[in-house]
């Protein structure tokens, strides 16, 4: 079921920890239940399209995607949500399979090129994100791994051309929304100097990521829906909020938006899914 929208407005004041525990594992992420339809949604990635949200788990038919899904619905009523993402998904897992998530088919690319076997010429829109786990893993109590950010960066840029391409020649008639990345590590500004230089550099690091996103986005012919943007990454105009004094609006809105500034998660919350299902939901054509 889809969660309420909650909108926090109201951020604890204290230290952010940047010691990130990883997604919980998902027994079996096949497609169950798919029914005929006239069309289809995809939904493919990491715990961001999975919904996952801290003390809760997944919610695939919430988070952003539900979002999409139910934008499609009002023009396309008959159309099908697929989600065969995976929480803890790297560009790597997604493409060979890993430990995070089983699937029939051996991994997600090979659950979502079998899918699209049978659905492929009624498969309208497939949206994805990938690439943030390849990175956010060399954040290590509040210090930056940059040769783990290099090799991530790295398989990034292999693994998500052949994902890309794969997807587009199995179902040739769909729209493929690729998702940029919002930086939860600005949360580190409220933190004091290192915190705040940790921030700049993770500023740094994820428009790398987001450069190798895009690029192949392009390459493909693919959408790119800029989720950095929509989370206002580079603007560091003083915004005063309640608990916090005067922030940059990049940190105030990953504070809003995320569990960062609260649980010290990486993830999003109603609001944030909100705002990525919107900023999705404009890119559909």
């Amino acid at each position: 079921m889809r969660r309420a929208l909650a909108v926090i407005t109201a951020f604890a004041a204290g230290s952010v920890s940047l010691l990130i525990g990883s997604a919980p594992a998902v027994a079996d992420a096949s497609p169950t239940g798919v029914r005929q339809a006239t069309g289809y949604y995809l939904a493919l990635g990491d715990s961001l399209a999975a919904g996952f949200q801290p003390g809760l788990g997944d919610d695939k038919t919430g988070g952003y995607v539900g979002h999409v899904e139910t934008a499609i619905t009002q023009t396309s009523p008959k159309t099908t949500l697929v989600n065969l993402s995976c929480s803890g998904e790297t560009s790597d897992t997604l493409v060979d399979g890993g430990t995070h998530c089983t699937y029939a088919a051996g991994s997600q690319l090979a659950a979502a090129l079998a899918f699209l076997h049978a659905h492929g010429q009624m498969t309208r829109q497939i949206t994805i994100d990938i690439g943030a786990n390849d990175v956010q893993r060399c954040v290590r109590q509040g210090a930056i791994d940059l040769p783990c950010v290099q090799a991530g960066l790295a398989a990034v840029a292999t693994d998500l051309p052949t994902t890309l391409a794969a997807l587009s020649a199995a179902a040739p008639n769909a729209q493929i929304l690729v998702l940029n990345y919002y930086n939860p590590f600005l949360a580190a500004f409220l933190t004091g100097p290192s915190g705040q230089a940790l921030a700049a550099l993770s500023s740094i690091l994820q428009a790398q990521l987001n450069g190798i996103i895009a690029n192949a986005a392009a390459e493909d012919g693919a959408t790119l829906v800029d989720i950095a943007t929509a989370f206002h990454s580079t603007d560091t105009t003083p915004v005063t909020v309640p608990g916090l004094g005067t922030i940059p609006t990049n940190v105030a809105t990953i504070c809003a938006l995320t569990w960062m500034c609260t649980l010290q998660n990486i993830h999003a919350n109603d609001a944030g899914y909100a705002v990525m299902g919107a900023t999705t939901a404009a890119r559909l054509s």
